[in-house]
């Protein structure tokens, strides 16, 4: 029986919303520490200590491997699952290619929420007027604004490594591969253990056609050096449904495209109706029962939107939210014996 499980890939959508109102506090207080001292959450708890074994005792009763468990990917699975293991005594190391983490540190929830926050703030402005105040929004510094975030998100990676660190697990920066059920190889060192957990998380899905390369996706839209004056987003999912509206909050011209009949499929019917006809009288010009048939960049950086009804779009940026495929490729699954599904990145 092989010794190498597949997990972590709902784990990735772990969501501590203590964590991300820390975050907003954070980035206010760049700017506004007496504000920050008000709106500051502090939470506390309370940990069992848990009588530690000795780790080189349990490998070398493991057939003297080098690790009890070997964590490939430490996003919120495996960062959890290589912390708890090693406060039971285990001895655990992680391989991560990119930042600590995962999806929802560096290009997920936690800066989603961040730019939620920035997105309200001109309709604070325009509700304040009747509360007596006169003010007008200025000029939005979008360059300061994804500085801002990336900071924030930068704590949050230290302190990610630092927690790995304080339970004594070793991080491994790099990309793993397997070589067999009990063999990882991180650039040109191979690492041995009992068990090897892979928790490599899922990677934004862009469907195969003409014009694919133009478009971005949730991992690139964090990035932009500029809010799009027009923006094309596609999908009808909750990512497309919240960036639709964050970027309308900033300024863009906003169309949601949408193969169906009504967005935000499963979720209540009553909701899903009353959120469209919301986001019409917002502005957002949402079309449903369509699709990109192509898309082609002109001379001057446009995107020509061709549409599968015939209509045609010009924007300045697509962004697709058409969901994810665990990101399982390349990484030795097959070469240990794990079949692979056809979605997959």
């Amino acid at each position: 029986m092989s010794s190498c499980f597949v997990g972590g890939f709902a784990l990735e959508n772990v969501v501590h919303s203590t964590a991300a109102r820390t975050c907003k506090a954070q980035m206010i207080s760049q700017f506004c520490p007496k504000s920050a001292r008000t709106f500051g959450h502090r939470s506390s708890y309370t940990q069992r200590s848990v009588r530690r074994r000795s780790a080189t005792t349990m490998s070398s009763q493991n057939g003297n491997y080098d690790y009890d468990l070997f964590v490939i990917g430490a996003g919120s699975g495996g960062v959890r699952a290589s912390r708890i293991a090693a406060t039971h005594g285990a001895k655990v190391a992680v391989a991560e290619e990119s930042k600590y983490g995962g999806t929802c540190v560096n290009v997920g929830c936690v800066p989603k929420k961040l730019f939620v926050y920035g997105s309200h703030y001109p309709e604070y402005i325009e509700e304040a007027k009747a509360f007596g105040w006169d003010m007008s929004v200025q000029n939005l510094d979008w360059p300061r604004l994804v500085e801002n975030k990336n900071k924030e998100i930068s704590r949050l990676n230290g302190i990610y490594g630092n927690i790995l660190g304080r339970a004594g697990v070793e991080i491994i920066d790099g990309t793993a591969t397997l070589k067999d059920e009990h063999t990882v190889a991180v650039g040109d060192k191979t690492y041995s253990a009992e068990t090897i957990l892979v928790a490599t998380g899922g990677w934004p899905k862009v469907p195969d056609f003409p014009g694919r390369e133009h478009v971005i996706t949730s991992n690139e839209v964090f990035f932009l050096p500029d809010v799009p004056k027009r923006f094309l987003i596609v999908g009808g999912g909750y990512i497309a449904v919240e960036f639709a509206n964050v970027f309308h909050g900033y300024g863009s011209e906003v169309t949601q495209l949408y193969r169906g009949d009504l967005f935000l499929r499963g979720f209540d019917g009553d909701v899903r109706k009353s959120l469209r006809d919301q986001m019409i009288a917002r502005g957002i010009d949402v079309k449903f029962n369509t699709d990109v048939e192509k898309i082609e960049k002109e001379e001057d950086g446009t995107l020509k939107v061709t549409l599968r009804d015939g209509g045609i779009l010009e924007v300045d940026q697509v962004m697709y939210a058409t969901g994810r495929a665990p990101k399982s490729r390349g990484i030795g699954l097959e070469d240990v014996g794990v079949e692979l599904g056809a979605s997959k990145c």
